[in-house]
C-alpha cells in the first residue's frame, strides 16, 4: 500500500509539473508537444476547446483498449494519471496569460526541460498519463515492433500539421522541445546518480585490487573468466567509481600492469553500500 500510495504522489507531482509546461512554455508561442497532447492543443489554437478536456476525451478509446489488453491493474493507473493530468492542464491554463517568457527559443527550450522532468517523475514510478503510453504498452505486449519509430512517426506528422499551421519556424522550435523533453525524460528515469562501470583484464590482479583498495578507496568485484583463443583462465576485475576517480585508476593500473585491458562505461543509476546507502566500499 505504501509503494502505491508513493506512486499516486509523484505521478500526481509528474502531472502537474507537466500540465505547466504546456500552459506556462508552449501554449503562448503556439509550440506544440507530442501525442494526445499535441493533436489537443492544435485543437485548441483552431476552436479553442480546452485542452485537459480533450486530452481527456481522447483518451478514453485508448483506455478502453487498456483495460481489453494490458488488464484492470494497469488501467486503473493509467485513469488516475490521465484524469489528473486532464485536470492539471486546464486548471493551469491562466497560466498562460502570464507570459513567462518572450522569446520563443528560450520558451521551447524551458518547456522541453520542465515537461521533460515531468514526465520523468510519472515513469521513474512506473506511472502513466495515458496518450501514446498506452499505445507503446500495448504495441510491446503484442507486436515485435519497435514503438520509438512508430511514435517518432506519429509526432513528425503532428509536426508537419503544425508547420502548415503556424509556420515552419514554430514546427521546428516543437521538435527542439520535443527532443529536449525526450531526453530528460530519459535522465530522470535513469536517474542522476551517474557512474562508471571499469572492467580491468590483467595477470596482476592481486597488486591490482591492493591500489585500488588503498588510494581510492572503492570495493572491487573479481569474476572468473577465460580467454577464448588461449583457454587460459584469467581473473577480470569490476570497479563502480565516480567520474573524478576515473583518471586516478588508469594511472594506478599503468603503473602496475601496463599491459592491462581496460573497458570504461557509463552506470545510467548506481544504487547500494558507498553510493546511496551509508556503509563502507561499493560491492
Amino acid at each position: 500500500m505504501k509503494k502505491t500510495i508513493n506512486q499516486y504522489v509523484w505521478v500526481a507531482i509528474g502531472c502537474l509539473i507537466s500540465a505547466i509546461s504546456i500552459n506556462a512554455f508552449l501554449v503562448p508561442h503556439h509550440l506544440l508537444s507530442g501525442g494526445v497532447s499535441g493533436l489537443a492543443i492544435i485543437f485548441y489554437f483552431l476552436f479553442g476547446l480546452p485542452i485537459g478536456m480533450q486530452i481527456l476525451v481522447m483518451n478514453l478509446p485508448l483506455l478502453y483498449a487498456a483495460y481489453r489488453f494490458l488488464g484492470k491493474e494497469y488501467t486503473i493507473g493509467t485513469i488516475y494519471g490521465t484524469i489528473l493530468f486532464s485536470l492539471a492542464v486546464d486548471a493551469t491554463r491562466y497560466v498562460s496569460q502570464l507570459n513567462l517568457i518572450d522569446d520563443p527559443m528560450i520558451s521551447a527550450i524551458t518547456g522541453g526541460v520542465v515537461s521533460g522532468i515531468g514526465s520523468g517523475l510519472i515513469f521513474r514510478v512506473n506511472g502513466s498519463a495515458g496518450g501514446l503510453d498506452i499505445v507503446a504498452a500495448i504495441v510491446r505486449k503484442f507486436y515485435s515492433l519497435n514503438f520509438g519509430a512508430v511514435g517518432f512517426g506519429i509526432n513528425c506528422l503532428i509536426m508537419v500539421v503544425a508547420a502548415g499551421l503556424f509556420g515552419l519556424k514554430l514546427a521546428i522550435l516543437t521538435l527542439i522541445s520535443m527532443f529536449i523533453g525526450a531526453n530528460l525524460t530519459d535522465k530522470v528515469v535513469e536517474g542522476f546518480n551517474r557512474k562508471k562501470t571499469i572492467f580491468i583484464v590483467s595477470y596482476n590482479t592481486d597488486a591490482i585490487v591492493d591500489v585500488i583498495l588503498k588510494e581510492v578507496g572503492r570495493g572491487v568485484t573479481i569474476l572468473h573468466g577465460q580467454g577464448a583463443y588461449t583457454r587460459q583462465s584469467k581473473q577480470v576485475l569490476f570497479v563502480v567509481v565516480s567520474l573524478m576517480q576515473i583518471a586516478k585508476i588508469k594511472q594506478l593500473v599503468d603503473e602496475v600492469d601496463p599491459q592491462a585491458f581496460m573497458i570504461v562505461q557509463d552506470a545510467a543509476e548506481v544504487m547500494g553500500r558507498g553510493f546511496t546507502l551509508p556503509g563502507s566500499r561499493q560491492i
